[in-house]
């Protein structure tokens, strides 16, 4: 039996039900790709289902103001798909008059979708013969063929895409793509995978040669950095609190923080010598009480957090720049934060 049928048999047999499987409709097929990029379905799925509730269309989600949108992505990270996402609504709405592009050249052209999504909406709405290559689908192939070129390095990624595009059942992409991300997910998993009962056993090649293990192969990540974030959480006469909106090409771009310093070894003396900090308090009586003895580390992919909050409490504050914004406790909740943040208003403004 041929590769592809082997995998549509196991799939039709085993996939999970998802709501994204019950559709061909590109804008769904479109919010679950983006949302399911380096995320797990367990975490993904309340998201889209939040989304899909909240956005049932395309003209839905461009109407939306950003930070809606980051609100209800809030927790799910990497934020810059969450604005691509609202970009790429907001063109299909208003200059596609809500029609998705039909095929993966055309698809490619929106914001935030690469050859993996595009590939997905393609074969799966429009039954176009393109394959899905993504972390499951190389871990398949390098394993079944044995092939030890990185995954991550460009000689791999033509190579793997290569491979797909000759494997593919053209006569039905659609469940072919969906069979090998799934049998990926499930059944040929990164540890422990299942290849006593496989249906590919008996002519994998990683199998065969004890290789399981070392397969795929991945370059080393470039170094995690460590940075020092110290958040002033002001306490305004005990029912107001400061905070801004970042800016720039940074992490968490257009989401919502506490007046910050980025500084490794930080105390009260050097805080009260923050030029930040002296604008908003001036002569005012300040009292500043550490909110934890260890810091909290909040993991991203290149880098590390270690993340500490000093609670300001005064009666007043001295002065407001535009960048800075005074709300009150009750609607703190509101604002689009990053998910460190999020825990900490969960406890602090209960």
């Amino acid at each position: 039996m041929k590769f592809y049928k082997k995998l549509i048999t196991w799939y039709l047999q085993n996939k999970r039900s998802m709501p994204w499987r019950e559709t061909t409709d590109p804008y769904r097929i479109w919010l679950s790709e983006i949302m399911l990029q380096q995320t797990r379905v367990a975490q993904g799925l309340p998201y889209y289902l939040s989304f899909t509730e909240t956005f049932p269309t395309v003209f839905d989600l461009a109407n939306a103001k950003e930070d809606e949108v980051l609100k209800l992505w809030q927790g799910l990270g990497y934020y810059s798909r969450a604005r691509n996402l609202h970009a790429t609504a907001k063109y299909v709405a208003n200059e596609l008059n809500g029609v998705f592009p039909n095929n993966y050249k055309d698809l490619l052209k929106l914001k935030g979708v690469g050859d993996y999504t595009a590939s997905a909406i393609a074969s799966i709405c429009y039954n176009e013969a393109v394959p899905v290559v993504d972390g499951n689908v190389y871990r398949v192939l390098s394993r079944y063929f044995g092939i030890d070129t990185p995954i991550n390095s460009t000689k791999g990624i033509k190579e793997f895409k290569e491979l797909a595009t000759e494997l593919i059942d053209h006569g039905d992409p659609a469940n072919y793509n969906q069979a090998i991300m799934e049998f990926g997910a499930l059944q040929c998993k990164p540890q422990n995978p299942y290849c006593i009962v496989c249906p590919l056993n008996e002519s994998c090649e990683a199998l065969k040669t004890g290789k399981v293990n070392v397969l795929p192969v991945k370059l080393k990540k470039q170094k995690i950095k460590k940075r020092y974030f110290n958040y002033l959480v002001f306490s305004i006469s005990g029912d107001q609190t400061i905070i801004q909106q970042r800016t720039g090409k940074g992490i968490w771009k257009g989401l919502y923080e506490f007046p910050l310093i980025e500084e490794e070894k930080l105390d009260v003396k050097v805080i009260t010598q923050d030029p930040i900090f002296k604008d908003l308090t001036g002569d005012a009586e300040v009292e500043i009480v550490p909110y934890q003895e260890e810091p909290v580390v909040h993991k991203l992919s290149h880098q590390h957090l270690y993340t500490r909050f000093y609670v300001v409490k005064l009666s007043k504050v001295s002065k407001i720049n535009g960048v800075l914004k005074v709300v009150d406790f009750e609607e703190i909740h509101k604002y689009p934060v990053p998910i460190l943040l999020g825990n900490f208003i969960d406890k602090f403004f209960q």
